[in-house]
């Protein structure tokens, strides 16, 4: 996912305002995210549980990065899409409702463990986490595709 990253800031960076403040909203919830689970370069003993304070923290950045790609982001892209004509509008309406299957994930994680008060409300937190990353992943894929054409259509007409 990181890799990812740095390869859409490093391709589309500075095309825009609006995709680098969030592209470092993405950048934000997959540091939180490699920090709850334990990832390189943040290791965690596999027995303990999350300090509730970093869910929040982590549920808080990604209800904020979700806000920005339905809010903000996706209308613009897909109302440039639309003056680019078909392929375009077909390309952001078929990748849509992939995009809103994560964050159905997304924020049924987040109703879950962001006010959890105790270990019992943790249970499944590692298996919940893990199928949250795996959605993104895949999210990430998909905007990925978004921004590269929002930004190869704007480029071409500039």
């Amino acid at each position: 996912m990181l890799s990812r990253l740095e390869s859409t800031q490093a391709q589309y960076g500075g095309a825009s305002k609006v995709i680098d403040s969030w592209l470092e909203e993405r950048q934000e919830w997959l540091v939180r995210y490699c920090q709850l689970a334990g990832l390189p370069p943040f290791e965690k003993n596999a027995a303990a549980l999350p300090n509730q304070t970093e869910v929040q923290a982590f549920c808080q950045v990604m209800m904020d990065y979700l806000s920005a790609g339905h809010f903000e982001i996706y209308d613009q892209i897909v109302s440039k899409c639309e003056v680019h004509g078909g392929e375009s509008v077909e390309l952001a309406r078929s990748l849509t409702p992939k995009i809103a299957a994560s964050t159905e994930i997304a924020v049924s994680f987040n109703d879950k463990y962001a006010e959890a008060n105790g270990d019992d409300d943790y249970e499944p937190f590692d298996e919940d986490l893990s199928t949250l990353g795996q959605q993104m992943e895949e999210r990430f894929e998909y905007e990925d595709k978004l921004i590269h054409t929002l930004y190869t259509k704007h480029t071409e007409t500039a």
